[in-house]
């Protein structure tokens, strides 16, 4: 999904609007151009996603430089310092290679490398997975505190439901290419509705824990994406699965203001509770 926001994969489906207008698919090279330029991706892999070959003031200026942005070089060589120091990088990284970083500062870059592009938009894919938890954090606080100086919109993916928390302010949890529960992060934290979500929430462990408390898990295995789309692609993970659950795909609906959620047994008028235990029938 974040791919084919930034127009780098087509979609499958479906239509994707920014400012209200429809930018997936064909569409003008004006508004191409306009997408390439206010929405801006963070890559998950810091190691794999900048030119090895490329100095780093190069990396940084690409996007202005393929907009025409920025004809005057001395301009230019500002900007590209100014996004440096905005990541925390000092200004004699310019002239140096990726290979010579640091994961965390090789993250840096990539950060660097969109916001100099002024984005409206930027989609950070994971962008702290191959990072340790120091500079995690360190790169979280960054993403946060330029959010709230350029007031852009930040659509983060991850895993971590911690980050969620400290980051968001909604949530779209999705299992197997589909979603199953949309809310405001304090509601889905507070009163989650989706069983796929309760796993979520109750795999993380708190430090009340008990030292030598098991870990939950959720039992099971992730289904064959090629055989989705015909059920609940939970059913055979969730403890609370009926026959309706095998049969045919739940509808997307809104449980409560704002808060929406993809179960057959959480339709309106039956609602599943979440220590309910397995109820198979």
């Amino acid at each position: 999904i974040g791919r084919a926001i930034c127009r780098i994969n087509p979609t499958s489906g479906g239509d994707i609007f920014f400012k209200g207008q429809k930018i997936n698919g064909k569409i003008s090279k004006e508004l191409d151009k306009e997408v390439i330029r206010k929405i801006q991706m963070i890559f998950q892999d810091p190691m794999a996603s900048l030119n090895e070959r490329a100095k780093v003031e190069y990396i940084i200026a690409e996007g202005l430089l393929n907009h025409h942005l920025y004809k005057d070089q001395d301009d230019l060589h500002e900007k590209v310092m100014n996004a440096l120091h905005e990541v925390g990088l000092l200004p004699e990284f310019a002239s140096r290679f990726p290979h010579e970083f640091s994961g965390g500062q090789r993250q840096r870059i990539g950060i660097a490398r969109a916001l100099v592009m002024e984005p409206e938009f930027i989609v950070a894919d994971e962008p702290t997975t191959a990072l340790d938890v120091t500079v995690q954090a360190q790169v979280l606080r960054l993403l946060k505190n330029l959010q709230k100086e350029t007031g852009m919109a930040l659509m983060l993916i991850t895993h971590n439901l911690g980050v969620v928390w400290d980051m968001c302010d909604r949530v779209m949890v999705m299992y197997a290419g589909k979603i199953v529960e949309m809310a405001s992060v304090k509601d889905l934290y507070g009163s989650p509705m989706h069983p796929y979500t309760w796993g979520l929430l109750d795999s993380m462990p708190s430090l009340s824990t008990e030292r030598k408390t098991a870990l939950k898990t959720i039992a099971g295995t992730p289904p064959d994406l090629r055989l989705t789309g015909k059920c609940c692609n939970f059913y055979n993970r969730c403890p609370y699965a009926q026959t309706i659950c095998t049969e045919c795909v739940p509808e997307l609906k809104e449980l409560a203001p704002g808060h929406l959620v993809a179960c057959h047994r959480q339709n309106g008028v039956e609602r599943l509770e979440r220590e309910e235990g397995a109820d198979r029938g």
